[in-house]
Formats: C-alpha cells, structure tokens, sequence
C-alpha cells in the first residue's frame, strides 16, 4: 500500500518508516522537521497540503503519529495543539473518506486516561487501567485534545466506515522524564516496563499490526504498554511495597538492580493493562521487565533506548529557525 505516515521525523516515525518498507509498503513521511524518512515537509493543519500530498503520492492508507506532545506545553498555547492534534487529524480523516481509503490508524496516548485524581495517587490501591476505564478526564490540553482527535475517528468509523484503530501507547520517549528526576534515567525507564512503558520497537509493530488488521477489526482502541507481570488483585500491596510484589515475581531483581545502583519501586499507583491487543490482534512484545533482567543478568546492553539529551527534530526546527514548527 501507499502508506502516508505522518511524524515521520520524530523518534516513532525513525523506527516505523522502515518497518513498513520492509513490509513492502511505499511509504510517504510527512513532518514540518525534515528526517531521514520525511518526504513532504508540512503540518496536518494545513488542509491544502494534506490534499496535495494525498493526490500527488496516491495516498491509500494513513498512520497518523504526528502530534503536539505533553512537554510541547510549556512552549506552545493551546490552540496550537487543537489545530494540530484535532484539525490536523481531521484533515487526514476527510482525505481519508475522500480517497475511499479502508483503514486508518491513530498513534494516540495513556495519558489521556490519567484525570487529576488518578495523577495524585490517593487512593489505598494502585488504578488498573484498560480500555474499559474511565470516566476520561484528561489533566492537560494535551490529553484533551488527543481524546477528542481519538473521538473524531470513531464518529468517521460510524459515519463514514472508515476502518479506524487507535493505539494509546505508553512512554516509549528516549529522553529523561520532564517532571520526575528520580530514580535518575535508565532506572527510571527500567521500572516503567513493568507498568507504564515499552520500547519503540515494539510501537512501531504495533503499528505494522494495526495497519494490517484495521480492515478485519473494523474500530478498535487499544493499550500498547509492556505487558504486566502483575494481576488486579495485587493492586493494593503495589500501593503499599512494590518492591516486594516485584521480589516475589523477579527473586533476584533486587540482587541485579543493587549490583548496578538501581532502586526498586517503593509503591506503583497505576498500571497500564495491554492485554486486549495482545488477545484481538494476537500481538506479541518483545521486550518487558523479564527481558530487562536477563540483560541485567548477561551483563548486555539494556533492551530500550535511553538518551537524556535527545531533542526532537521538530524542537530542533523551531529553535534553529526561530519560528513555531509542529509536529
């Protein structure tokens, strides 16, 4: 198929460009930063040149990745994410139903999940999140306009029939945590897996497998976290000692993470649940906290990318040139 994948510059777009390619797609990266996988450069915003592109390259299927990101706040107003995130995602779904395209899919995030109360952890359990929670109260105009861009492919799906499968991914970012400084980076990253983050390889076959059953699925929503070593009814001792629900399943993690200078979880207060992907689309991840500690255990190289000073191509655009670039 001719694959239009938008954010195709940004740290998703780098590993997913070429999976398609392998899979035989022809692939057109759309972004306002140019990148090694970036064809056009222009923002889902701008209407016209999402016409332009879906007519000159042939357009017949859409991965939308490209979006304002939650540290993208502190630099950008409000509107600049509703343009972006919600016009620019409708944009692509017009052309889309324009085109008489059967299948979309939308790189969307768990943080719209997360409403104040589930962000200050109060409660005495830890909050077990799958597609099935809610009230959605998204925290952030990030959040809220991720939600609504989610609830403009399910008004085309019933509309219109377009096949559409949104992807709430976990943290897969390479750089340091922007609100958190401890645990510092890697150790950081390695308590995520079991809970909250999964590499970016296995996002980007996320994708590839959302692409190729969109048709057979019709609408779906979907988690994309690491699977949890973890079951609902160990949620509250999660609240109370992590470290010691994580002992019980991983006997010799507190020996390996001590060995490197790591700390255990004291408490996890949320945990993402992938379980439906894995069970509707028969997806399997590569790497979650089990493959951590047998890279820990051989000594090899950690199996997720950590880079605390890696900047995004569009941040790099915006300061470089000193305008407002979004992608």
């Amino acid at each position: 198929m001719r694959v239009l994948l938008t954010g195709s510059s940004g740290w998703l777009g780098r590993f997913l460009a070429p999976l398609l390619r392998a899979e035989g797609h022809h692939v057109t990266g759309l972004d306002v930063a140019p990148g090694a996988h970036t064809d056009v450069i222009a923002s889902v915003a701008d209407r016209d040149a999402i016409d332009r592109v879906f007519a000159e390259h042939r357009i017949e299927a859409v991965i939308h990745g490209g979006a304002l990101h939650k540290p993208d706040i502190v630099r950008y107003p409000k509107q600049a994410f509703v343009d972006v995130n919600v016009t620019g995602t409708l944009n692509l779904l017009e052309a889309a139903v324009t085109a008489g395209h059967d299948r979309f899919v939308f790189t969307s995030t768990t943080s719209l999940m997360i409403s104040q109360a589930i962000r200050d952890e109060a409660g005495d359990a830890a909050v077990w999140l799958d597609e099935d929670s809610g009230p959605i109260e998204p925290r952030n105009i990030y959040g809220v306009t991720k939600y609504a861009a989610e609830q403009l492919c399910r008004l085309f799906h019933a509309e219109h029939g377009l096949n559409c499968i949104i992807l709430r991914t976990g943290r897969f970012f390479p750089e340091d945590d922007d609100t958190h400084s401890h645990p510092p980076g890697e150790n950081l990253k390695a308590n995520e897996l079991l809970h909250r983050r999964l590499t970016v390889e296995d996002a980007a076959r996320a994708h590839i497998a959302a692409l190729a059953r969109a048709p057979e699925i019709g609408f779906g929503t979907y988690i994309v976290s690491a699977p949890t070593p973890f079951a609902r009814d160990e949620a509250a001792e999660l609240r109370r000692d992590a470290a010691a629900v994580i002992a019980r399943h991983f006997p010799d993690a507190p020996a390996l993470y001590g060995a490197r200078g790591w700390e255990l979880p004291s408490r996890i207060g949320r945990v993402y649940d992938s379980g439906r992907i894995q069970r509707e689309l028969g997806f399997a991840f590569g790497t979650g906290f089990a493959q951590l500690l047998d890279a820990l255990r051989a000594g090899a190289d950690l199996p997720f990318a950590h880079d605390a000073d890696y900047v995004s191509p569009q941040e790099l655009a915006r300061t470089g040139e000193g305008q407002c670039q979004m992608s």
